[in-house]
């Protein structure tokens, strides 16, 4: 119940950043639903017993991936979906708490936090690396037919 509950917070929390950036509004739903689909992944494979930075890496991947495909589906960039879907996966909690803890002069919780936040911020760039570098026909399967 609770993880049903975080997907609905990251659902709406994502299209919020959508509407932030000015995406249309007809892709809303395409956006909440890929920033909920990333945190379902991050907080199943966290609970799963493997590492943040495993977790992040997977749920990175899912989001580019299915941003690519509602881009290709929808043609239009897919900066529209992958910023906004990548919202609830940006560990900003985390680069708050090292610097509380800088300020609080905790070196080590502060050097403890930062180092989490820094994983979780390159699994996320190698996650968007990785599914850039897959060749745009892959994607076209989702391309729908010209109305």
């Amino acid at each position: 119940m609770v993880l049903l509950k975080e997907c609905i917070m990251a659902f709406i929390g994502t299209i919020a950043f959508a509407l932030l950036f000015s995406v249309p509004g007809r892709y809303y739903p395409w956006c909440g639903a890929i920033g909920a689909a990333g945190w379902l992944v991050y907080r199943l494979v966290s609970q799963a017993g493997s590492n943040r930075m495993l977790a992040a890496f997977l749920a990175t991947v899912l989001v580019i991936i299915l941003s690519r495909l509602c881009a290709v589906r929808e043609r239009c960039p897919v900066t529209i979906f992958m910023v906004s879907g990548l919202f609830p996966l940006v560990p900003g909690v985390g680069i708050y708490w090292t610097i509380y803890e800088l300020v609080m002069e905790n070196m080590d919780g502060a050097i403890q936090r930062g180092t989490a936040a820094l994983q979780d911020a390159i699994a996320i760039v190698l996650g968007i690396i990785f599914v850039f570098e897959l060749p745009q026909k892959l994607f076209s399967i989702a391309r729908r037919s010209k109305p």
